[in-house]
């Protein structure tokens, strides 16, 4: 089966180049759909699927945080390319036709370590870090990592 990739990417909503709803009707449900906008879900073989949305908060993160985790010297074009196929490997579309293309907001803290690791090895592979086993760069890349932490709640009678 073909699966055209469509990215449709200007903005605002009412500039892109398709709706994901007429490009879904026009492949007979077959297109890899990302928009530059948001854009509401797509009903596709009777299920609500949700549009992704393919914009800098999938990449971004896991780029600074593999540099700055590892003190690189730049950022280079091998470097996003790596933060790319990362991005391509956690695609859900690859194990199943029928999934988005992206994982979920909420997988981002994952898949941003993922990219980071990427970035870190290829700077390295590049000479841009000092040299790390891959312990030390997942350690480095992790140390790096924010994690939110929420005081207790505790409700005041008043």
């Amino acid at each position: 089966m073909r699966r055209p990739v469509i990215f449709p990417l200007s903005n605002p909503t009412d500039r892109a180049e398709a709706t994901p709803a007429d490009l879904d009707l026009w492949t007979d449900g077959h297109a890899v759909i990302g928009t530059g906008s948001p854009f509401p879900p797509i009903k596709r073989n009777g299920k609500t699927f949700r549009v992704d949305q393919t914009n800098n908060a999938y990449v971004y993160p896991g780029i600074g945080l593999g540099a700055i985790a590892t003190d690189a010297r730049r950022i280079t074009d091998g470097m996003f390319l790596s933060a790319a196929r990362a991005i391509a490997a956690s695609s859900p579309a690859k194990r199943d036709p029928q999934a988005n293309l992206l994982a979920p907001l909420v997988k981002l803290p994952e898949l941003s370590f993922h990219v980071a690791l990427a970035v870190a090895n290829r700077a390295q592979a590049e000479g841009l870090v000092h040299p790390m086993s891959d312990d030390a760069i997942a350690a480095a890349v992790k140390a790096k990592m924010w994690q939110p932490v929420y005081p207790a709640y505790r409700r005041l009678s008043g």
